[in-house]
């Protein structure tokens, strides 16, 4: 774990927001010059508290107006069925996330689709041909607020 101070709070505060921004710029909002700003990113970069910067669509204006999320539980247990499923789930491009997780399931995922029919066709085909699968859960997204989560 790397010490923060309130400057590199506020400058990863003004990152989550939008990674995009130039360090002359987060310079001005942090009353900093461009040349200790950017030294700052690079701290963090180095230390791994800054691991990238992503890009973030809008699914709904590229077509996909339907995300929904999938609560797999495997028939079968044990280390060659979870490689089997993880590296077959990966292969579909309508899967989003893969999450391995404890609880009712043991992986969720992230699946957008076009709308309901496509998702349909994508569970049938895809999703429920992988090697393992037993039963499935299916949440349909409402609504999303992102928000960046407890930082410090």
């Amino acid at each position: 774990m790397i010490d923060l101070d309130d400057i590199d709070r506020a400058l990863l505060l003004a990152l989550v927001d939008d990674a995009t921004q130039s360090a002359s710029v987060l310079g001005r909002k942090l009353g900093m010059s461009q040349p200790a700003t950017w030294r700052r990113i690079k701290r963090l970069q180095d230390s791994g508290v800054i691991s990238g910067r992503r890009l973030d669509l809008d699914r709904e204006k590229l077509g996909f107006g339907v995300t929904v999320f999938l609560g797999v539980k495997l028939a079968t247990k044990g280390r060659v069925s979870l490689e089997d499923f993880e590296r077959a789930v990966k292969a579909i491009p309508e899967v989003q996330t893969v999450e391995h997780v404890l609880g009712m399931y043991d992986y969720r995922l992230r699946v957008t689709a076009r709308d309901i029919p496509d998702f349909e066709r994508v569970l049938r085909r895809r999703i429920m041909t992988l090697p393992g699968v037993g039963n499935v859960e299916a949440n349909v997204l409402l609504s999303e607020e992102k928000r960046p989560g407890p930082l410090f």
